[in-house]
């Protein structure tokens, strides 16, 4: 027979959401009272993108060799939400790469001429226009990626970025939870279980998308995709309320 834990000995704690569960092990007993709270240790240097994730979270705590880049520390500084301005800062410390012959930055004028384009079918028709006058092997290859991709897939991912672009994080975050919840559910579309299949387990690279083509998929099933699962054991992505510090929107297109 099993002898039980000391009364403040660690923990392994299972938390349910919904379908999935969480395993922590050695969990310090004292930390059960903030099991929803995200809790930041931050010591020594502090910096990217450890720095991005950490220092938004409720609870952060610091210590005295808690040290910040430089240019970190200089955004810290800066008490406004303007682009204009945060984008001088960075520039300060931002130096022009070397561009590879192949990287799409390379390509931005034709980048931005069709991925412009309102419908997916349109972004795809005006790569194809482009494709004869330009001898880049960039554009077939993403003809073809576009031409092999689950057409469901397509249509809510860009549905899903056009709408980020005016949205809060927060507003993003909740519309991609929806998103992925339908995706893994099945509830539209079987293009997510296919594609494992075609890819991991069958291994024949050969996904039978449903339905198979663009125009197949209408605006009324892309529209379910981004509401609110209709199950209570599927619940809504509930996050903490931030104070708002006002919000400019500059959308590129």
């Amino acid at each position: 027979m099993a002898t039980p834990p000391p009364a403040d000995s660690d923990q392994v704690l299972v938390e349910a959401n919904g379908v999935t569960r969480t395993l922590l092990m050695n969990r310090p007993k004292q930390l059960n009272a903030l099991s929803s709270a995200m809790v930041s240790l931050l010591t020594g240097i502090v910096m990217g993108g450890g720095a991005g994730v950490s220092i938004h979270g409720r609870f952060r705590v610091v210590t005295e060799s808690t040290r910040l880049a430089l240019l970190e520390e200089s955004l810290k500084k800066v008490d406004t939400s303007d682009p204009f301005a945060i984008c001088g800062i960075i520039d300060q410390y931002s130096q022009q790469p070397s561009l590879k012959e192949k990287s799409a930055l390379n390509r931005l004028e034709i980048i931005n001429k069709c991925f412009s384009k309102r419908t997916v079918e349109e972004i795809i028709a005006s790569l194809e226009q482009e494709a004869p006058n330009v001898a880049d092997e960039w554009v077939a290859s993403a003809i073809q990626s576009l031409r092999k991709a689950s057409p469901t897939s397509l249509k809510i991912s860009l549905r899903s970025i056009r709408e980020g672009r005016t949205q809060t994080v927060g507003e993003c975050l909740r519309r991609e939870y929806r998103m992925v919840c339908h995706v893994m559910r099945g509830d539209f579309s079987r293009d997510f279980f296919e594609g494992c299949r075609a890819i991991l387990l069958g291994k024949d690279r050969n996904p039978k998308w449903m339905p198979p083509r663009l125009e197949e998929v209408h605006d009324e099933v892309v529209e379910k995709y981004f509401s609110k699962v209709d199950d209570p054991e599927w619940e809504d992505l509930d996050l903490p309320p931030r104070r708002s510090h006002g919000r400019r929107l500059v959308p590129k297109l």
